[in-house]
């Protein structure tokens, strides 16, 4: 993320420990099994470990900002629906994914329940959400994801990944300008964008290519019931061997 962290931590005194997760959600699991009841090739107990997710993070969020969208559907739709699709269209066996700027865990955790092969790290850089998502990776007992308070390009600088993923982060101008210095510590950038990608990609080209960012492809896909038309657009970052 971009902003700055304050000069004081308000948040640092509040317990790290990741509290037991809430009793499970008869609405959140109902909601979760309609949205991947025609998924194929879901990992066993995925769709039950996002309930449990979905269940902590409506929890948290009643004392911690974490998401505006709350409707059980919506959630089981546009969060984890949205980020499995994704994490279907990528090459993530064995490799190194940072979640920049991880927010609520979308979509480095379903990324890691899809793929426990990869390494997740979610990045984050506010407090109150870290203590979220480091709660949620023992509460689902992740041994193949970990929570970072950090700014990515910090991170970054200091440790090298495979592929860096962004959802509802930034534009992708202001993405590419955020990672231009660290651009040679990651091989490929993953951008989750809405319907408007076009216009996104458009004004940033000639940047992300003065940054050496090679535009790859972009895969457009719809969610059920109305609920958006998605993309994923993919570049070469110049730490990539075909770059």
């Amino acid at each position: 993320m971009t902003e700055d962290a304050p000069q004081t931590d308000p948040e640092a005194d509040e317990p790290r420990e990741a509290p037991a997760p809430p009793a499970p959600s008869a609405e959140v699991e109902d909601a979760m099994a309609r949205a991947f009841a025609s998924e194929e090739g879901l990992p066993e107990g995925f769709v039950e470990r996002c309930a449990a997710h979905a269940n902590l993070l409506l929890d948290w969020n009643q004392r911690v900002n974490l998401t505006a969208i709350t409707d059980p559907d919506e959630v089981a739709v546009k969060h984890y629906l949205d980020c499995w699709r994704a994490a279907r269209m990528l090459p993530l066996l064995g490799r190194r994914v940072l979640d920049l700027g991880a927010g609520a865990g979308f979509p480095g955790i379903p990324i890691a329940l899809a793929e426990p092969n990869a390494s997740v790290t979610l990045c984050e850089s506010r407090g109150r959400k870290v203590r979220f998502l480091e709660a949620s990776v023992e509460a689902l007992g992740l041994r193949n994801a970990r929570a970072i308070e950090a700014r990515a390009e910090d991170h970054l600088a200091e440790e090298s990944v495979d592929v860096v993923v962004a959802r509802a982060v930034s534009s992708v101008r202001e993405t590419v300008r955020l990672l231009r210095k660290v651009r040679q510590r990651f091989s490929d950038l993953a951008l989750m964008k809405g319907a408007s990608w076009s216009r996104e990609m458009r004004a940033a080209e000639r940047e992300a290519e003065r940054l050496g960012f090679h535009f790859d492809t972009v895969i457009e896909y719809e969610l059920p019931n109305d609920l958006g038309k998605r993309a994923l657009l993919l570049y070469r970052a110049p730490g990539g061997a075909g770059a």
